[in-house]
């Protein structure tokens, strides 16, 4: 039996996470956080020696490869919090991952063809036993290809600054402004430009803007084109 996928792609804060999290709610789908994999693997890879926060750095692929095969991964939702926690090896992790830091652990070693594939299956696999929404870069262009609906949600990088602010002053945490908005152009422009499924809209996806509408209205705009594709919400 082949189950819906819904992809929802775009650029670190464009606001992915909650219309992921409130399309699964409402569907009662499986949650698939494909930026959280290589923000697991990057922060791992960091443990371990093999990444630093100098992106020019040699790294060994093999090692990183070796690494990613031997982490046992799952994600597990909180209706509580409305978020998802993370688990690897038994361990929560769900704070490290979400810190700006690994988010440029990240975007290293997404460039690697070998842990893009490791990380392949892992993901494919989870779309064989429920609906499923996915949350990512390169959903609806590689990873699910044939999905049932692909939406690529984007922002200016200096809207997506002001959220991440706005966040981490929120949870009471130091944020500059400028150097944020130099991670995001420099983790954009990383990500865009790399050899392998670099990041871009799937020819047949929807585009939206959310540079200045909320979540609410986002999460609307997507919920009405699902339905236009024959995705149906009981409520």
């Amino acid at each position: 039996m082949r189950y819906p996928v819904i992809c929802i792609d775009g650029p670190s804060g464009a606001g992915k996470g909650t219309v992921t999290w409130r399309l699964a709610q409402a569907l009662n789908y499986q949650l698939l956080d494909s930026g959280a994999l290589y923000r697991i693997v990057g922060l791992k890879a960091y443990e371990a020696g093999l990444v630093s926060a100098d992106a020019s750095q040699p790294i060994d692929e093999n090692a990183l490869l070796v690494l990613t095969q031997s982490l046992d991964i799952s994600f597990v939702p909180n209706n509580d919090s409305g978020r998802v926690d993370i688990v690897v090896n038994g361990e929560a992790v769900g704070e490290q991952v979400r810190n700006e830091t690994v988010g440029g652990y990240a975007s290293q070693i997404a460039v690697f063809s070998q842990v893009r594939q490791a990380l392949l299956k892992l993901q494919q696999d989870m779309a064989t036993r429920s609906g499923l929404v996915a949350d990512g870069r390169d959903m609806g262009t590689v990873v699910f290809p044939d999905a049932d609906v692909k939406v690529f949600l984007t922002a200016s990088a200096e809207a997506r600054a002001q959220r991440r602010v706005a966040q981490l002053l929120n949870n009471h945490q130091a944020a500059d402004f400028d150097a944020i908005l130099a991670t995001i152009k420099a983790r954009d422009a990383r990500d865009e430009n790399r050899a392998t499924a670099p990041s871009k809209p799937a020819a047949d996806a929807l585009v939206i803007d959310s540079s200045t509408l909320d979540a609410s209205a986002v999460y609307e705009q997507v919920k009405a084109y699902c339905q236009k594709q024959g995705i149906c919400f009981t409520a």
